[in-house]
């Protein structure tokens, strides 16, 4: 077995593999990421196609991959990395003007979504929060996407009510911390639960909502209110 690399606080580095095809924004991304100790950029890809075969080749924790790429866009790779290294978390680089492909990138199994324009902090927080197995929303592409409901936010509101009220109350308070964007292990630290409990309960959550991913629980729990505020983490 290979040795697992660790970060100076001992625990296992991020592997990282970033996926964008204007080399400069790459570069840009591979210099902030490479900045933490604890992530290592493991691979790099200028295409869709290129994306997928890095990650078959690396297998790494997270695939960081923007939307709009030749010869396989980034929704695409996201689907079939999700399918071929499923070991491999995927989080999608986006702007403001690709709202439209969320939808999609969350039905191929995407669980972060990043700001090309944000703080670097930010994105180091979002691979990482996505390694974990949490969800990551960036707060900025979060109230932009909110706000672009318009008049269909109380409708969603009301809608995610319902959706929620058959969760038992233990169920809701796993979904508010999806909602936060925490994974398992941190879960179960808040609510003083072994990790295989707090998984099963997970399971049950998403199971109950009929969503495919924590991503989309955590849109339900914000919409539902029980998160107050925008989530750093969802």
């Amino acid at each position: 077995m290979a040795a697992v690399n660790t970060g100076p606080g001992g625990g296992a580095v991020v592997r990282v593999l970033v996926a964008d095809d204007e080399a400069m924004i790459r570069a840009g991304v591979c210099a902030i990421l490479s900045a933490d100790p604890g992530i290592e950029v493991v691979a790099e890809a200028a295409d869709g196609r290129e994306a997928v075969e890095a990650a078959r080749a690396h297998r790494p924790d997270v695939a960081l991959l923007d939307i709009r790429m030749p010869r396989m866009d980034g929704l695409a790779a996201c689907e079939e990395i999700r399918r071929t290294a499923p070991g491999t978390a995927v989080a999608i680089l986006t702007t403001f003007s690709e709202d439209a492909y969320i939808s999609r990138a969350l039905g191929g199994g995407a669980t972060g979504f990043l700001l090309k324009s944000g703080d670097p902090y930010e994105l180091m927080t979002g691979v990482r929060a996505v390694a974990d197995g949490g969800a990551y929303l960036s707060p900025k592409v979060a109230r932009h996407v909110i706000a672009e409901l318009g008049g269909e936010r109380l409708t969603r509101g009301a809608a995610a009510r319902a959706r929620i009220a058959a969760l038992t109350a233990r169920e809701r308070e796993v979904l508010a911390l999806l909602g936060e964007g925490l994974p398992n292990a941190a879960i179960g630290r808040r609510l003083h639960l072994v990790e295989g409990t707090v998984k099963g309960y997970v399971s049950a959550v998403l199971d109950r909502l009929e969503v495919g991913n924590r991503v989309q629980a955590a849109i339900i729990a914000y919409e539902a209110g029980l998160v107050a505020s925008t989530p750093t983490g969802a």
